[in-house]
Order: structure tokens, then sequence, then C-alpha cells
């Protein structure tokens, strides 16, 4: 991902010609927050930031909280601090990923050729729409046009000759507008800009850059490769002067596969009652079990994240024998994988689940358990047994509510490490 310095400004007419650039990179602008303002109107024009209570993260937050300088990943607490008249909405991922699914929608009617990086950007291949559309800009100016007239939030949008050049534009045009690099002003266009600006230069590589008298875009451009190199290593070196030459000759893939699927939680106080935090994982994990059936996709790995007082943060992951979607697997490795991290006596200040090593369920061959072999069943799915009562869980909370129905952990008294016994499908 690129990052810009703060105040970067750059020329915002580079010329008409959009013949040679047909790839679009669309971001929609402060989506969560976009998207809780356009379901309460009022709203408008205030310092909106989405997130949970005081000690969660900051989401998302309007460009009138921006202003005061709040920003994503943010404690919420400094960003009160910051701007302590914002109205502080909690997130609803839900509806989110709803209002995602529609506008990615709307993108499809332009072309096959989109590729959704994130739930809330795409890029487009829009070099076979134009005769249907007309020039790229104006497919651009059509597709800003849509989103804010159906679903009340507004995008900016980058037209390049490549995905990286594209990605760029949109980010200066942010919020709410379009940027057109045509391919000949491309070099012209970086040339203007830091260094941070190429994607994969962070604060570690654009100080290594830095010691070499590298800060702009122009000086690694007309650097020698192999000094760059020396810089910050090989492979690195040549990626990054391809970059700051406009070289970039990755293709837009249509679809978009999930890297992982995770889930996370930040308690209320800091917490010391293991009972209670595993209680949280088993949460988390029938809502990645869920979500990974949605999508028809199975998890190799599965890993656990947790951040104690001292705002330490501890991973472990395990890879399973077989790839699972049912939330009890999940939970069963996550709750050994919790008990092995060393908390060095200190409560759990947030705790999360993922899954990784996604595959499509329906492709991915399958082990049957011992129970299921022992009922005589074949493993049409991972887990088939556990997991039609989750599949049953899901259409429960699907017709009354997330919160009508849920696996709960009972906990006895502890003897070890891990006691905790399950009680699948227990009302709440």
């Amino acid at each position: 991902m690129s990052r810009v310095r703060p105040g970067v400004e750059v020329r915002r007419d580079w010329g008409s010609d959009d013949t040679g650039a047909s790839i679009l990179h669309v971001d929609m602008d402060a989506f969560f927050a976009s998207v809780e303002i356009a379901r309460r109107p009022h709203l408008r024009g205030r310092p909106v930031v989405v997130g949970g209570k005081e000690r969660s993260v900051v989401l998302a937050a309007t460009y009138e909280a921006r202003a005061f300088g709040v920003h994503s990943a943010m404690p919420m607490a400094r960003a009160l601090r910051l701007c302590p008249h914002a109205v502080v909405i909690p997130p609803d991922h839900r509806t989110y990923r709803e209002v995602s699914r529609q506008v990615m929608a709307v993108l499809a009617e332009v072309t096959p050729l989109v590729e959704q990086i994130s739930v809330d950007e795409a890029f487009l291949d829009v070099a076979g729409a134009r005769r249907r559309l007309g020039p790229s800009s104006h497919i651009a100016e059509r597709i800003r046009t849509q989103v804010r007239e159906r679903h009340g939030i507004t995008c900016s949008v980058g037209v390049a000759a490549n995905k990286f050049v594209a990605k760029l534009a949109s980010t200066f045009a942010k919020p709410d507008g379009l940027l057109l690099v045509p391919r000949e002003a491309t070099v012209p266009f970086l040339r203007t800009l830091p260094v941070e600006s190429l994607w994969g230069v962070g604060e570690q590589t654009r100080a290594a850059l830095a010691r070499w008298g590298i800060t702009t875009v122009a000086e690694l451009a007309d650097s020698d490769v192999a000094l760059v190199q020396r810089a910050v290593g090989a492979a690195a070196g040549a990626h990054l002067h391809d970059l700051a030459w406009g070289r970039d000759p990755r293709p837009v893939r249509p679809g978009r596969t999930e890297k992982s699927i995770g889930a996370e939680s930040t308690f209320g106080r800091d917490q010391r009652d293991m009972d209670v935090v595993e209680a949280r994982l088993r949460e988390l994990a029938d809502e990645c079990g869920a979500r990974l059936r949605k999508q028809g996709l199975v998890a190799r790995t599965v890993s656990v994240k947790v951040r104690t007082s001292d705002f330490r943060t501890l991973t472990r992951s395990r890879t399973l024998t077989s790839p699972t979607d049912v939330g009890r697997e999940m939970f069963l490795v996550g709750r050994e994988l919790l008990a092995a991290v060393d908390l060095r006596g200190l409560a759990v200040r947030l705790v999360g689940i993922r899954g990784e090593g996604l595959s499509s369920a329906a492709a991915t061959p399958v082990q049957p358990t011992f129970d299921e072999l022992a009922l005589g069943g074949q493993a049409e799915a991972p887990g088939s047994v556990r997991a039609a009562a989750e599949q049953a869980m899901d259409e429960v909370r699907e017709r009354f509510g997330s919160a009508a129905i849920a696996a709960g952990v009972i906990p006895e008294r502890r003897q070890g490490p891990s006691t905790t016994h399950l009680a699948s499908g227990q009302l709440s």
C-alpha cells in the first residue's frame, strides 16, 4: 500500500487524453463513516467516528473529524481528546459488507474485469467497455454518479495506464474526485512525488533510501538500479526502480480471493479471567466459521492474536490436518494456542482469531472424522456433522438476528491450561 506524506500536493491537470489509460482504481471515501452518514443524513457535515467504546480503535472517520487529526487505527480515547464533540457510531459490519456487494455490482455493470482488493476498493480494466460507454474518464464519472445516486456515498477514482499509477491517482483525487494520468504523463506525474508514495516504501525503507540521498521518486528513478539494490536489497531495489519509471505489468484479475477471515474484540476492561477470554474467543470463532460458510471457503490455518495490558501483541498459529469452516473446531485449536501464549502475568486487553490459507470448500478434499465414519457417513464437507449444527444456527441468526442463538462455553474448575467444555447450540 502506498504511503503519501500529509500535505503533499500534486498537479491536478495532466491532460485529457485517456486513450492509453484504461485502468481505473475506485476507492470509497471514508467508507464505513459514509455508509453511516447515508443512514443518518442529519449527521452530514459533522465529525463522525466509527468504532467501539473508548478502549477500541477508530475504524473510520469523516473528513470533518480528520480535520482534527483523527484517523483510522487511532485509539478511540485519543480520537475523542482531539475531537471531543465527535459523534461515535458503533460499527455495523453486516451492513458494510452488503453495501460493498452492491457497489461492486455497479462496477460489474461496466465491465467483467473487476478486481476487488478490499471491502471499499477495486480495480477495473475498461479497455473493452470504451466502445459501449465512451472514454475512460467518462466511465469513471458514470461510476461516481451511480454510486452516489444509488447508495448516497461518494468514491474517488484514479484513471491511468496501470494499476500502480491508478491507485496513486485515486489517493490524490480524494475526497469525492477524479484524477486522470494519461499514459505519456505517467513518469512526469511520478517525479513530483516523495519516495514513500511507492508501494512497499514504509518507514524503514524510506530511511534506508534517505541514507543514500534518495528522498523523491525522481531521485530514485535517476539513481543507478545497483545503488538502489544496495540500499534496500536486490529484489526490492529492482521493483522500486521499475515503479519509479511507471512500470507495472500486472493485469486486472477478475474476482477477489480472500487471504484470511478473522474477528477480534477489545474488552471493556483488561481481563484476567481466562474463562471470560475463552468465552469471547468462542464467539469470535463462531463468527469466523459463519463467514467462511457464507463465502463457501475453508481455512487450513488457525491464528490467534492476543494483546496484553501493556499493549504487547502476540500471535500464534497452527496448520490443521484438514481444512475447516466449523467455528467449534477453530475454537478448540484457538484455545490451545491461547493457552500456549506467555502473558507474563498481565491481563488481556484484546483477543482475536483468524482463519488463513483459504480455499474453496467445494474443491477441497476432506478426510472423514472418526465420528463421521462411526455413523457410516461420508465427509461431504469439512466437519460435516458439526457443520450441520452450525449451519442450522446460521439459519436461526439470519431469521431472528445474530443474538438469537450462540454456541456457549461452560467453564469448570481449572486443573490445567485447557479444561473448558463446550455446549453447542446454547440459547442466549
